[in-house]
Formats: C-alpha cells, structure tokens, sequence
C-alpha cells in the first residue's frame, strides 16, 4: 500500500480472519462474499495474486475491490456496501437446488451491517432457514465513526450473556480486549435484558464475540460452526483497524484510505495541490451560504470528509446528519426536511445516489420537493474504476420531471451552482462535480445566483460549435485550440444546465454553425439525449451535423482519470477530431486523429 495507495485500515485488520478463512474452507468451492471489498487485499495475496499486488488500484493492475472477472476466489464482485448477505444467500439457495457450489461465507463489517440491505437479507435468511456464515467484523469502525442508534446498542446496552459455542472466551481475553469484546456483545443482545439476541430473533444462531485477532478462537469457532451448522449462524468477530501498523491505529480515520506513504513513519506523500478540491469548494461554499439561511442542513450518508458534510459540519454542528449507510434514507430525510420549509443539501456520491433512485423519484422529484442534491464524484473516478463511476447521474436525474440538473465547469461554477440551489425553492434541484482538484481559478467572495436553464458562450466562432456540459469544458479547450491551429473557428459554449436546457442558445448554435458537438462526462442517455430530443421536438436536426460526445456503452477500468477519458473516446484529439468529421473538414490534411 505504501506504493500504490489504497484501503489500507480496513485490510490490516482482518488478516488473521483471512488466514482463518481460508485454513477452514475449501475456496472457491465454498464461496467468501467480502462485502464492500475494502477488506480483500489480504485475501488477494493468498489467491495466487500476490505477484501483482503492487499493480493494485493500477492501470491495467489488479481491483481494489473483489472482481469476478479477476479470479475464481473472488464469487462476488462488490465495492458498495451492504450487498454480502444477500448475494451469501443467493449462492446458498443455489446450493440447495443442485448446483456445484459449497458454503457461502458473508463477510460484513459492523458499519455496513447498520444498512437496511443486511437487515433485510437477514430476515430473508433467517426465514429460509438455509445453512449460511455471515461473519460480523466489529472494528467499531467503517469509513467515519459509525453512527446511530446500532452505534448506541453497541456501547450502552447490557444484559444477560447468550449462550453460545462461543462461551467463555469473552471471560478469557485480557483486560482491553475484554472491554471491547463486552462492547461487541452489547450489540446483539436482546431489549430489557431479553435471552436472546437480536440475530436470533431473525433466525440466526449467534456465536460470539471473539478476538477476531486470536488465530486460536478464529480456527476453533470456524472449524466448529462448520461441523455443527445446520442453518444460518453468524460469528460476531471483535477486530482493530489498522491492527499491527502503529501509524494506521493510532490516526483518527485508522487509515482507511491511504496514498503512498513513508513505511517507517507513516507521513503520506500528499501531493501539492494547483487548486482547491471540488469537495472542498462544495464545503466551504456551503458553509457561506447557510451563514445567512438559518434554513440550509448538510445531509451525507456515512461520508462526511468525502463530501465535504465535514466542513459544514464544523462551522453548524447541529445543522448537520450523518445518517449512515443508508443512502435511501438520506433521500427521504431531506425529503423530510424540504416539506417542513428547511433547505437540504443532500451530499452523496454519484455511484451512491444510485441506491436511493426510488426514493428521488418518489418521494422528492413527485411530490416536488426543494432538495438540493450535490452530487459529488461525478464523471470517471481514477483508481476505485467502474464501480464509483460517476457516469450515470445525469441520465437518471434529467428524466425526472420537476428536476433541474446543473454540471459545474469549475470551481467558480461550483460556487454559483450552490448559491443557485440555496436560493431555488420550486422543486428539487441537482449539481454535479468531480473529484479532483478545480481549474484554478480566481475565486469570488460568495457564488452568484445563476439563471434557471441558461447557458453562457465561453468564445464565439463560425465553423463549428462544442456544447459542453459540466467539467470537461478544460479539455473542450484544448480541443478547440487544436481545431484553431487547423484554421477552424470554434464557439465554445457551456450549457450549464442539461434540465432546462438553453434552447435559445442552442437553436442559435445548430443555426449559425456547420456543426454542433455535444460533450459531456456521462454515459449514452445524458445530457447530447435531451439535447437531440429537444431539436427533433423542433424540427432542427437538419440545421447542422451534431454529434454527441459520451462515455461508451462498456464499463471503463482503472487508470488515471486523463488515461480513462481517452479510453473513452473523450480526450481533446477525439474532441477535435469529432468536430472536423462533423464539419466535412478533410481529416486526411489535419494532424488531428484518433489514435
């Protein structure tokens, strides 16, 4: 990790599990379900990939996260949390019905655990009745301290021990583990002292807790819940993030998420940022604007520093919920919110939103409420790859009625599109961003309040116009001075919004100019969609060639995100190349090609 940067905390802390695992069943016949995948690292070293695991995260290198297509050890792909148990589930059923697969193994984390996705695929476990292992990994940890009324359980609720093959180990371990092991049982035993726990009363037998770093306990409860098992059991596992590397355990976030650092030191080799992070413009734009709306509340779902929530979270505490990992939840909260006169700003991830769809279109964009969605991570991601991807928001938001979809250029358009959502209250409105540093910019005291659904001209031309949407209007640049040096005149235009789209602007682009280009960081279905859609509406299609600009239909795998857009078809020369095919400009005279 030192080398390539990753998901260190998380690893470390289950490499005695995974020993454990592997000593007990007969992979890949008997299927390990790592749920989210931050935690398979060790795991990878012990199935044939540890001579490549330094390509990790890497160009063309192994995932940072279980991929099928990388080896028959890995059953289940996954990188978004809370999908273990059900997918564990599924390759049980499949078991019972004749298929050549053995046990399925779910390994959860007591962050991802609080979900509702665990909570109903253990109901739907505990009611088949199927043999199957969900091993709960307590570091009390996930990505941010968890949070919660689970968070609560764990920590202040005492009552009688459950008897379980795992008796007496508790009693046995020294004085700091003990502690912790106590706090861990707190978790899943019963209400006003009840008997049971609480994944019994879901069906489950409950083993545990036990020192998920004693190769001793580990091996015996494995070996011994796999003779005995005749249903569903969970073996609840007390663990430490970052356990072994002092750096790791005693820093605040216990190195979830590293770059390459100093082995002997554990100083990370941060890199010399040209401009501010668009998370960080997000923050602290934020942070300006609720300064005078007592109304504005910063919503995030278990990411506070990804998002930015964290900034907010400093300057208003009590304006301020972490609800989890819970992004449905979150949708519906804001939603909340917005119907009680607040303005919520719900920061989630692009790839996240995803997971609360329903609850946007049903709960926000029907009943017409003002949530502000800032939509962190859009466009590709580097090295977390396809499954982080931003490429989809656009699409999925842009065909909700009642929603407005803003793209922000820069750093400086981030800062309007705040002021812009902070100050829209008839209905739901969405920015996205990437990750990754701005343009830098000169930036202004506050953002401006930005007209609903208009566009703005970058530069005029006559030959040819790109169109573009969010923040590949720096590599629409660098296209247009390609075309320039071929004598080809070039309008820029950033169109701001794909929903209200600027027609006005538009119509005046297909009819002044030989072509048109749409270019955007999303997927087929996006931002060029609304725009064809809206000139066919018109009868326009034939005042100009248009091309639209997006990602492939294929999932793009990790690399850097310049390397990833020209493997996308979106770099500059494929820009510049597009427009002067578009243009009937002889290709075969220009220097402009496709590689």
């Amino acid at each position: 990790m030192s080398e390539t940067g990753g998901h260190l905390g998380s690893s470390l802390g289950v490499v005695e599990m995974t020993v454990a695992l592997h000593a007990v069943f007969n992979t890949p016949h008997d299927k390990i379900v790592w749920d989210v995948g931050h935690q398979c690292y060790p795991h990878k070293v012990l199935t044939g990939r540890r001579d490549r695991i330094r390509t990790l995260r890497q160009e063309g290198g192994l995932s940072g996260f279980t991929k099928r297509s990388e080896s028959e050890y890995d059953p289940f792909g996954a990188a978004h949390s809370s999908t273990s148990i059900s997918a564990a589930l599924g390759f049980a059923t499949a078991r019972d019905l004749g298929a050549p697969t053995g046990d399925a193994i779910a390994v959860i984390g007591d962050g991802s655990i609080s979900a509702g996705m665990a909570y109903e695929a253990m109901n739907n476990a505990g009611a088949e009745g199927r043999r199957l292992f969900v091993i709960l990994n307590d570091n009390e940890m996930s990505i941010a301290p968890p949070v919660g009324a689970m968070s609560k359980y764990l920590s202040s609720l005492y009552s009688s021990p459950a008897a379980t093959m795992a008796e007496g180990f508790e009693a046995a371990l020294p004085g700091p583990l003990r502690d912790h092991a106590r706090r861990a049982r707190q978790l899943v035993t019963g209400l006003n002292g009840g008997s049971g726990t609480l994944f019994e009363e879901l069906g489950f037998q409950y083993v545990g807790p036990i020192d998920g770093h004693d190769m001793g306990q580990l091996l015996s409860v494995l070996r011994t819940a796999k003779v005995r098992a005749t249903g569903p059991v969970l073996i609840h596992a007390c663990t430490v993030k970052g356990k072994g590397y002092a750096p790791a355990e005693g820093s605040d976030d216990k190195y979830h998420g590293v770059a390459k650092f100093d082995v002997a030191t554990g100083a990370q080799k941060k890199s010399r940022p040209n401009a501010p992070s668009y998370t960080k413009v997000f923050g602290e734009s934020l942070v300006k604007e609720a300064e005078s709306d007592p109304k504005i509340v910063g919503i995030t779902a278990a990411m506070p520093s990804g998002t930015g929530i964290d900034i907010f979270g400093k300057a208003f505490p009590k304006r301020t919920f972490d609800v989890g990992i819970a992004e449905q939840h979150a949708v519906t909260f804001a939603a909340g919110l917005a119907a009680s006169g607040m303005k919520p700003f719900c920061a989630i991830y692009s790839s996240f939103l995803q997971r609360g769809y329903d609850q946007i279109v049903h709960d926000v964009a029907l009943q017409n409420l003002p949530v502000r969605f800032a939509v962190d991570r859009a466009g590709l991601v580097g090295a977390d790859g396809p499954t982080h991807a931003g490429a989809f928001d656009i699409g999925y938001l842009a065909a909700l009625p009642n929603m407005v979809v803003m793209a922000a250029a820069d750093e400086v358009e981030l800062m309007h599109m705040v002021a812009t959502a902070a100050a829209y209250d008839a209905g739901p409105i969405a920015f996205r961003y990437p990750r990754g540093e701005g343009e830098g910019m000169e930036m202004p005291e506050r953002g401006e309040v930005l007209e609903i659904g208009k566009g703005r001209i970058v530069q005029e031309g006559t030959d040819v116009a790109l169109l573009s949407f969010g923040a590949h209007l720096g590599e629409t640049r660098k296209a247009a001075r390609l075309l320039e040096a071929q004598g080809v005149s070039v309008t820029i235009a950033d169109a701001r919004f794909a929903k209200p789209l600027d027609m006005a602007m538009i119509r005046k682009l297909v009819k002044t100019h030989r072509a048109v280009i749409t270019i955007e960081q999303g997927a087929v279905g996006g931002f060029g969609a609304m725009v064809l859609q809206s000139l066919a509406r018109e009868g326009l299609l034939a005042e100009a060639q248009l091309r639209t600009m997006t990602l492939p239909d294929r999932f793009i795998d990790q690399a850097a995100p310049d390397a990833m857009y020209a493997d996308g078809g979106l770099s500059a020369v494929d820009i510049a190349a597009t427009a002067m095919e578009a243009a009937g400009i002889d290709a075969a005279k220009s220097p402009i090609k496709v590689k």
